[in-house]
């Protein structure tokens, strides 16, 4: 059971509509934080034991700078509006991240990975390369947002909570709908048992709850178990778990002579590489990862290399003369 305080910074998270994953970091970081001050209240704390544990993750633990990036802004958000107040002398500023360039499967490495891959997990990596969604996107996707006449997909509050029009790849379908057959079935025997809610963000939950047992509102791919939600607490089913999807991901690429760390945003970096080494405009690729400043989908204009804009390494124009000299 969660202490009074801790409940306190969770109604203030919910209040303001922050999505579950940033619920559990931000209690999750803030816990840590009272810990490892002893457990004393963070009214009776304040900049100097906050530069002393931010200290502690980056010396001792040695974590990413996303991580302590991560881990200030809860501290940061729990003092802002719960406690009411700013932290003034606050020595650490949010780290800078490295700029990596994304790893990127050609075709080949694709394929050898995609065929290994178990299903459902098969079809959510195919979806992941052939549509340039998130995972959480395509986890999330519902029976609604496939439209195969239009062969588009409806990506609801993705990153930033924008809603966008994602490719449906023609050389899928047969497999979604399929998939949509065995989500009927199971959800017809969810209706049997007297359920047959899905789950849904809890701001959505009152103005729908009478639509929720709709097939349309049920999770292309629903978890194999119904849960209670977290937030209403009525019986309902969600979707596959993400860490379900990564250890089927795991295993097929150790099947695999693959040697690129791959993980289930590799296929979306695969995606917009592909789309840019065919031709597509740089703009299109932009709404289709649905990013919002271009600098960001520019980096794949560094990943396609010598095939972008036909540019040709000067060592290549030469090499043939060093072999005959």
């Amino acid at each position: 059971m969660s202490s009074p305080f801790l409940e306190s910074v969770r109604d203030v998270l919910r209040t303001k509509h922050y999505s579950l994953r940033t619920e559990k970091s931000y209690l999750y970081w803030i816990k840590y934080y009272i810990l490892f001050n002893d457990k004393r209240h963070p009214s009776d704390m304040g900049a100097t034991e906050v530069n002393r544990f931010l200290t502690h993750l980056a010396v001792n633990r040695g974590v990413s700078p996303a991580t302590q990036n991560q881990a200030l802004c809860s501290i940061v958000f729990m003092y802002k509006h719960t406690i009411m107040r700013d932290l003034v002398g606050l020595q650490f500023s949010y780290a800078k991240k490295p700029k990596n360039m994304p790893t990127v499967l050609d075709p080949v490495e694709a394929t050898k990975i995609l065929s290994k891959i178990s299903e459902p997990y098969q079809l959510i990596a195919a979806l992941l390369y052939g549509s340039g969604l998130r995972l959480n996107e395509a986890l999330g996707l519902r029976i609604k947002d496939i439209d195969f006449s239009n062969k588009t997909i409806f990506v609801f509050r993705g990153k930033g909570k924008k809603d966008r029009l994602s490719l449906l790849p023609q050389s899928l379908i047969s497999d979604l709908k399929s998939q949509i057959a065995k989500a009927t079935k199971l959800h017809q025997r969810d209706l049997d048992d007297g359920y047959g809610l899905s789950s849904v963000p809890a701001s959505l939950f009152r103005k729908y709850k009478f639509a929720l047992k709709d097939l349309s509102w049920q999770y292309l791919f629903p978890s194999s178990c119904r849960c209670n939600h977290p937030v209403d607490n009525y019986i309902c089913r969600h979707h596959v778990h993400p860490s379900s999807f990564a250890k089927a991901l795991r295993k097929a690429k150790l099947q695999t002579d693959v040697a690129k760390r791959v993980s289930a945003h590799t296929f979306r970096h695969s995606f917009a590489t592909a789309l840019l080494q065919n031709g597509a405009d740089i703009r299109t690729v932009q709404t289709l990862l649905g990013h919002s400043d271009l600098r960001t989908t520019e980096i794949y204009t560094h990943v396609v290399g010598s095939q972008f804009a036909g540019t040709i390494s000067p060592f290549d124009h030469i090499r043939l003369q060093i072999a005959n000299s």
